[in-house]
């Protein structure tokens, strides 16, 4: 064995003594010849795999790819399992086990004999998770997306994964559609491996990897069961290891410049709402400073270039073979920080300068976009003290300015108990409330904001309405939809004081939301309020959210995780 200095792997099989012998002998139980011993870096395959969650069932195939790209590069790849976060079955919310889960990684990551780190991503959650623990260590780090289904296909039309489950529940509801409808969607909207192929999280969080620099060029787009995603994966692992010789760690990636081209190239996309708690979550991790202006300042006036659903029409396939991520960020030019470096040791612009765009009508040119100012709009007021998010692009334009009667539901139960009687005292007019849905409230802020609209109103031919909670809402969804209200209504936020009947007022190009009754009114309800007291708040890991979790406007983050601890671990195991 040789001793090869720099490299952390070599504290742990380098060593000559005991524990050498320790960490040597029981890897060789897998067949591990001496040479895999002898000084090459070691790098560690994060894997999120689950049956259980099936935007990643199909990443088994794909670590043996990366491991070839890895053993053709003269490394050592050692594949490790992570919590893998089904966005569609866990319970209550996945969003409630994000940070749990990027304990996990960085714990995984801290303390194995690891030089380098793949990062196996695809379902919403696994991404900001693996990308939040991986930068709270510091070492060379890539991520490989998992990649978006097929498009769905239903009745000779193309449906999208999740914004057509939102669209066939109304259409149910209202009777435009049959029972047996509904359930012959499920198989064609789901129809090969990969993640959600409308604009939802996952596929904003491909592409906001791909935008911070931590993806080769051209991976958020490319379909799971495309060929090239494999050559992709190859070609990920021949660059981790490249990356390990040159010391090109994640902190070099991530900087203050990559965060603002993230934003940027997140509203030419129409992406996810949730980009900006996993966004702010992740700079919270590496050190940079992003405040909820920020997202409103750099991306709010940036022209919407892709017609994806739900913002548009077309799907993640459709965004492929158009061109791709590439071509946003090449229309982007002037707008970004073309130098701003990323794995491949090149700078942003560089990879992207030559991109061509094959379909104009999938993406727009920035001389004739599709709408001229689409980024999410950060709203602040006494309604929202700390701000709450809008995404303009997946709303009705008619609902932007609005005033109308608060129908409150105190919680998700309530909501559902109520929301489809047909007493309920509610018209097209009404602003929808839902309370008690945010980080600490539910707990774990899950995707409820975009509330299902009475059937009373559905049934009218009405399919939008102002709607206002603190939780959030799935990337595939739609409609004039507030969301991420800060302070939430478990901690004496406003939202918790709002009562059926008050007015409140949205007004979108002012970044307005406001309750309309006095401030000694409000002083004197504020007073009046008493907390709601969560059973699930006594023990265990979810005690120990709600009791460390902050705000959505600082990334709904454990406040003890902030930071980072480096990749140095002192003692030996035995």
């Amino acid at each position: 064995m040789k001793k090869e200095k720099g490299l952390r792997s070599h504290e742990w099989f380098g060593k000559r003594d005991k524990m050498g012998f320790i960490y040597r002998s029981w890897m060789r139980n897998q067949g591990i010849p001496d040479h895999e011993f002898d000084g090459r870096p070691v790098i560690g395959i994060c894997n999120t795999w689950s049956e259980l969650t099936p935007c990643n069932a199909h990443f088994r195939d794909f670590a043996e790819v990366i491991k070839r790209g890895v053993y053709e590069a003269g490394g050592f790849p050692v594949e490790f399992p992570v919590t893998s976060l089904g966005e569609t079955l866990l319970k209550p919310t996945a969003m409630l086990f994000r940070n749990l889960a990027s304990m996990d990684v960085e714990e995984s990551i801290r303390g194995n004999p690891i030089d380098g780190v793949v990062l196996m991503t695809g379902c919403d959650k696994t991404t900001p998770s693996l990308v939040m623990g991986a930068a709270s260590v510091g070492l060379p780090t890539i991520v490989m997306p998992g990649g978006p289904m097929l498009n769905g296909k239903y009745k000779g039309t193309d449906i999208g994964s999740g914004t057509h489950v939102w669209k066939f529940h109304e259409d149910l509801k209202a009777g435009n559609i049959t029972e047996e409808d509904f359930f012959h969607g499920e198989a064609c909207m789901s129809r090969s491996a990969g993640h959600c192929m409308t604009m939802g999280t996952a596929s904003t969080m491909a592409c906001m990897v791909e935008s911070l620099g931590l993806t080769l060029p051209g991976a958020a787009a490319i379909p799971a069961v495309d060929s090239r995603k494999k050559v992709l994966a190859h070609m990920t692992g021949r660059r981790i290891v490249e990356m390990v010789k040159e010391d090109l760690t994640i902190e070099k990636i991530l900087t203050r410049e990559a965060f603002e081209n993230a934003i940027k190239v997140n509203a030419a996309i129409g992406g996810s709402t949730n980009f900006i708690i996993h966004l702010s979550a992740i700079a919270g991790r590496i050190g940079v400073e992003l405040d909820l202006r920020d997202f409103d300042d750099l991306g709010s006036r940036i022209p919407l270039l892709l017609n994806l659903m739900p913002s548009g029409k077309f799907l993640m396939e459709d965004f492929f073979y158009a061109g791709g991520l590439p071509v946003i960020i090449s229309q982007l030019k002037e707008h970004l920080h073309n130098e701003a470096i990323t794995v491949n040791g090149k700078p942003i612009g560089e990879n992207n300068q030559e991109a061509e765009c094959y379909n104009e009508e999938v993406i727009a040119t920035i001389e004739k976009p599709l709408i001229e100012e689409a980024g999410i709009a950060i709203l602040k007021g006494n309604l929202a003290e700390n701000g709450a998010v809008i995404k303009p692009s997946a709303a009705t334009p008619e609902l932007m300015k609005h005033k109308g009667r608060a129908v409150v539901f105190e919680n998700i139960e309530d909501y559902n108990a109520r929301v489809n009687d047909p007493n309920l005292d509610i018209d097209e007019t009404c602003v929808m409330v839902l309370k008690n849905v945010g980080p600490k409230g539910y707990p774990g802020m899950p995707e409820v904001g975009n509330m299902g609209l009475p059937t009373k109103i559905l049934k009218k031919g009405i399919t939008d309405m102002v709607r206002i909670s603190d939780g959030r809402m799935s990337g595939t969804a739609y409609g004039t939809v507030v969301l991420h209200v800060s302070p939430e209504s478990a901690v004496g936020g406003t939202l918790g004081i709002v009562q059926n009947g008050d007015m409140i007022e949205l007004d979108v190009e002012q970044r307005k939301l406001h309750l309309d009754i006095s401030e000694e009114e409000l002083a004197q309800r504020k007073k009046s309020w008493k907390p709601v007291v969560l059973e699930e708040s006594k023990r265990g890991y979810v005690g120990l959210y709600i009791k460390h979790v902050e705000q959505s406007h600082k990334g709904a983050d454990m406040d003890f995780l902030k930071g980072k601890s480096g990749s140095v671990v002192k003692r030996d195991s035995h």
